[in-house]
């Protein structure tokens, strides 16, 4: 059960397979007192929160705490995806002494972020304008490629999270249906998260070497993007505009599927890279490109996230939402 205490301090968590930041906010709803810990230098998630409770002298506070992780969420036992630490989120508020705790997935973190954005924080790619408490949604390739939506209800921002990173790719002109038909070769279903990752830079740059019968030459995503950025090799520089393309039509299908005038924003650590590139690549058209829709999306803004950190924004937003709403029916 959730309570509200006056002046209790309240913090947030962003955690990833490596990294964990922790923050406080000030009363400004502000975040402050940010630190960042090596997942591995701790064997749980509790130990890394106790230092840094304790280094901030406020174990003996009374605490609101949101985390937001990288792993799912919706039931009690939580296993990170990326490392070993697994926990209960009923026994890691009791082993805390918090009042309050609300753990949420890192897209869902993101997502509540957008609306607290300012133009320093994003970059617009192309036109459209956003409005307000209109739909918003959120693509990030990554690691792998995360999704969510945003929708206001009541005043209120409520994230729609899902796995659409995982939809069934569809290629549009016979170059893409080259790259799906290699991507065949290695698996069963070719979902989006195979083109729009890391990973999925390097099997795009695999599948036009191998289509225009190249010897193989292995590079990773970031040697790709940089020989494409360099102009030093014209298959990575081929190689990057499909990914920026394919990721223009994903985008696009998002913001006919969720009727997204709010804006569909760009997260993730690949995109922010060489953003000058992308800002001048086909992501734009291929995200208009949608037939008899083509007007549709044309209004739709799209934006690159350039915030570093916005899954800590996020989380703090979230935690805010959680105790006004909380405040309201107390």
């Amino acid at each position: 059960m959730t309570t509200l205490i006056k002046n209790p301090i309240n913090f947030v968590a962003d955690i990833g397979g490596t990294n964990i930041r922790l923050a406080q906010l000030n009363q400004d709803e502000q975040l402050d007192h940010i630190e960042s810990y090596q997942c591995r230098d701790f064997d749980s998630l509790a130990a890394v929160i106790k230092q840094y409770l304790s280094e901030k002298n406020i174990t003996d506070k009374t605490l609101n705490a949101c985390l937001a992780i990288a792993c799912p969420v919706e039931n009690d036992q939580v296993f990170m995806t990326n490392m070993s630490w697994s926990f209960s989120k009923k026994a890691l508020k009791a082993e805390l002494k918090l009042n309050n705790l609300w753990l949420i997935n890192d897209y869902t973190a993101i997502a509540h972020a957008i609306p607290q954005l300012t133009s320093k924080q994003k970059m617009q790619v192309g036109g459209g304008n956003a409005i307000a408490k209109k739909p918003i949604a959120v693509c990030g390739p990554g690691t792998g490629l995360g999704v969510a939506n945003l929708v206001n209800v009541n005043n209120h921002w409520v994230c729609l999270s899902g796995e659409g990173g995982h939809t069934d790719f569809a290629p549009v002109n016979l170059e893409q249906v080259a790259i799906l038909q290699f991507l065949f070769t290695k698996y069963h279903h070719v979902s989006y998260e195979q083109l729009l990752s890391g990973l999925g830079l390097e099997q795009i740059y695999q599948a036009i070497i191998q289509n225009n019968q190249l010897d193989e030459c292995k590079l990773t995503a970031a040697e790709i993007s940089q020989k494409a950025i360099d102009g030093s090799c014209k298959y990575c520089l081929l190689a990057l505009e499909h990914f920026c393309k394919i990721l223009g039509s994903f985008a696009g299908n998002l913001a006919l599927t969720g009727g997204s005038f709010g804006g569909v924003y760009i997260a993730g650590g690949i995109v922010p890279r060489f953003i000058d590139f992308f800002k001048e690549s086909g992501f734009r058209k291929c995200f208009e490109q949608k037939g008899r829709f083509s007007d549709y999306n044309q209004n739709i803004p799209t934006f690159v996230i350039t915030e570093s950190q916005p899954g800590m924004l996020g989380a703090a937003a979230y935690l805010c939402q959680q105790l006004l709403i909380l405040k309201s029916i107390t």
